[in-house]
């Protein structure tokens, strides 16, 4: 289970990860997002959540905090890309101008590109209000000790390559 900021790149190295490992990549944001950036009602997203869960071996990559509790106990490995808000804000800049006015690989069709202040704020103030959200319910799942924190992209190249 991949997690962390917008733009740090959980997709990237959700794609790396199946890649290497042959497991199948469940990217949320492709199953959340229905065509024209229309949102799920929360039980839709719940059940299909569910059903892309459903399998024993998975990679999944997304945050989605409302449904992180029926994730964390599925998964045996938690990376969280904490890294700083700039290479995070840099990211979402650079894949903004990599993908503008076209959907994302990891994006469901008719979602093209977009970048909103709303959106730039989330990623801003990810370190103060979400981050530590997301490490609570780590603790709180008891998955504290399967957690890798990884802080910038030279610890998740090494990371990986340690993986062989």
């Amino acid at each position: 289970m991949i997690i962390g900021s917008s733009g740090a790149g959980k997709s990237t190295l959700a794609r790396e990860l199946g890649r290497r490992t042959g497991l199948p990549v469940v990217h949320l944001d492709a199953l959340y997002w229905q065509p024209g950036w229309v949102e799920p009602s929360r039980e839709e997203w719940r059940v299909t959540q569910r059903e892309a869960l459903d399998g024993e071996d998975w990679i999944v990559d997304g945050n989605y905090g409302g449904t992180m509790e029926e994730r964390l106990p599925l998964a045996d490995l938690v990376v969280l890309l904490d890294y700083s808000r700039w290479t995070c804000l840099s990211g979402v800049f650079v894949r903004c101008w990599r993908y503008r006015r076209r959907p994302r690989p990891d994006m469901a069709p008719s979602c093209p590109e977009r970048l909103e202040l709303s959106f730039l704020k989330y990623v801003w103030s990810y370190p103060e209000r979400h981050r530590p959200r997301v490490l609570g319910r780590v603790e709180h799942e008891g998955k504290s000790d399967v957690l890798v924190r990884l802080r910038n992209r030279r610890q998740a190249r090494a990371w990986l390559a340690g993986l062989g």
